[in-house]
């Protein structure tokens, strides 16, 4: 049974400001993990980085599920977790309104909960506490660090 593991992360210089997501893939056959950074927004947020790492995560995982039977995506955010993995569910119930006002940064979490929904009987989702010295916690941090330092607005792969 092939696993892949997929950790993503989310940084911000100021909280809005400078944003990047990072993603760190560990496949089986793999010796060393493949790198990913990018997403760079010049004024976002924690909450969007965070939230275009697990999208990104999400879509890794939709293209490699033929290939792996373990799938599992590690992020330290709960806030994006919850996000697409319970809140979401009413939010769509009472047509993408909350009670407390608008859904900040809605449009990424329907675009997350879309293609979490045809994988999460497939694909698991996990929360793994930041800044805890888990390896691929600290690789995808790093990459969301480069992403805002090399403002790289698509997706890069790191090539060390």
């Amino acid at each position: 049974m092939k696993n892949l593991t997929i950790y993503c992360d989310g940084a911000c210089s100021g909280n809005p400001g400078r944003a990047g997501s990072g993603l760190a893939l560990f496949y089986d056959e793999a010796k060393e993990p493949i790198l990913i950074y990018g997403k760079y927004l010049e004024s976002g947020t924690n909450n969007i980085a965070e939230l275009n790492a697990l999208l990104r995560a999400l879509q890794i995982a939709y293209k490699n599920l033929d290939e792996y039977q373990n799938i599992t995506i590690k992020t330290d955010s709960k806030y994006s977790l919850d996000s697409i993995t319970k809140w979401a569910y009413n939010w769509e119930r009472n047509g993408w309104k909350k009670k407390g006002g608008e859904i900040k940064n809605l449009e990424l979490i329907k675009k997350s909960f879309n293609l979490y929904r045809h994988l999460k009987d497939r694909v698991s989702i996990e929360y793994v506490k930041g800044h805890a010295g888990v390896d691929g916690n600290e690789l995808a941090d790093e990459m969301a660090r480069f992403a805002i330092r090399d403002r790289v607005v698509g997706w890069s792969r790191y090539n060390n």
